[in-house]
């Protein structure tokens, strides 16, 4: 567990350099007691939301009943859903792609019950997916009830022209909390963890919200500005959230006698200060130690047969049990030359490539 007195160390270039995690931020109240089913829907076949199509996509996807009813009020809404899933799904892969656990959807029923760092990240990452997914559909205009972001908040307002399509982040994040329900309160420890987590997904998709602009004038002067709100890719977005992963906070639960309810507190470290032991509004949070993903489980289909690198990552990804060597021949263009006129000429090059896999 790294310590969370400073900036944690990142990769470069890091995608939100004034980030330790993620810095405080207020967020509407969600509670953990709201159905929020991490990439719902999948397996399910996709189909344009046109005439009632909307309403028979709804009824497929994993929700609660006032869910349901919310999805057939909002033409468009059941497939912004499945672009959320399918976002989350490929982040969440695309982030693990190295390590033990996956992100296999193998065994996610599985971890979804219990508390792991793993359970903290498929929740931040399914609610930063929504929110991410929301806003897009908004500014591309899939949504009935929202348009363009139309609220840039900028000091000299009248030096703005707003001529592009902003993504409508204010119209996501409160739609968000009206579709997952909020209740107030909750005594139940993994109730408030899976809230927390939540909050740090969408909180993720906030840090990322950009001004965009785009200069007009005569010989390049800057007279007219043309400036639009907009998304950072959801590819940053996951490597903020994969960075919270790794500094995750292990907590339990006391109960504050001022407030009258359950709060989440950090495990004790040496050398912390009382008052710092309550989670950061940044931090993921989970309750138990992840098991080692080495072999099938209830919670994955283990590493057995995985691909890995044998300089960076076979050691790790194998448990200790080695890793077979094969060799493929491998095609590529080569040779390539630019052709009068207008085309590239390439040759096909064969070359032989080793692959090495996790033994069983």
């Amino acid at each position: 567990m790294k310590p969370r007195g400073g900036p944690f160390p990142s990769p470069a270039p890091h995608p939100h350099p004034h980030l330790t995690c993620l810095p405080p931020l207020a967020l509407s109240s969600l509670t953990g007691r709201e159905v929020l089913t991490p990439f719902p829907g999948l397996g399910t076949a996709a189909a344009p939301a046109q005439d009632g199509t909307h309403l028979k996509q709804c009824d497929l996807l994993k929700l609660s009943r006032r869910q349901k009813q919310l999805c057939r009020r909002e033409p468009g809404l059941a497939e912004t859903l499945r672009d959320a899933a399918h976002l989350g799904l490929v982040e969440c892969q695309f982030q693990f792609r190295d390590e033990r656990w996956n992100c296999s959807l193998e065994g996610r029923t599985g971890l979804l019950k219990r508390g792991f760092k793993e359970t903290a990240f498929l929740y931040a990452v399914s609610s930063a997916a929504l929110t991410h997914a929301l806003a897009r559909a908004c500014s591309a205009g899939r949504m009935e009830r929202c348009t363009c972001d139309d609220s840039p908040g900028l000091e000299s307002r009248q030096a703005w022209q707003w001529g592009v399509c902003g993504d409508n982040l204010k119209y996501s994040t409160k739609f968000l909390s009206n579709f997952l329900g909020s209740k107030k309160g909750s005594k139940d420890l993994r109730a408030r963890a899976d809230a927390h987590n939540t909050h740090v997904g969408i909180k993720a998709v906030k840090s990322g919200h950009r001004t965009t602009c785009k200069c007009h004038g005569v010989s390049g002067s800057c007279a007219v500005r043309t400036c639009w709100k907009q998304l950072s890719p959801f590819r940053e977005t996951g490597q903020v959230l994969k960075l919270c992963y790794d500094s995750a906070i292990k907590v339990s639960s006391a109960t504050n006698e001022a407030l009258g309810r359950l709060e989440l507190w950090a495990t004790a470290r040496q050398g912390s200060p009382a008052q710092d032991l309550a989670p950061r509004s940044g931090d993921l949070v989970y309750m138990e130690d992840s098991p080692s993903f080495c072999r099938p489980s209830k919670f994955s289909p283990g590493t057995a047969g995985r691909v890995c690198s044998r300089e960076a990552s076979c050691s790790s990804l194998c448990c200790g049990r080695g890793y077979d060597t094969q060799s493929r021949l491998v095609a590529f263009s080569c040779r390539c030359q630019v052709q009068w006129c207008c085309y590239v000429e390439c040759q096909e090059c064969v070359e032989e490539e080793l692959v090495y896999t996790c033994k069983h």
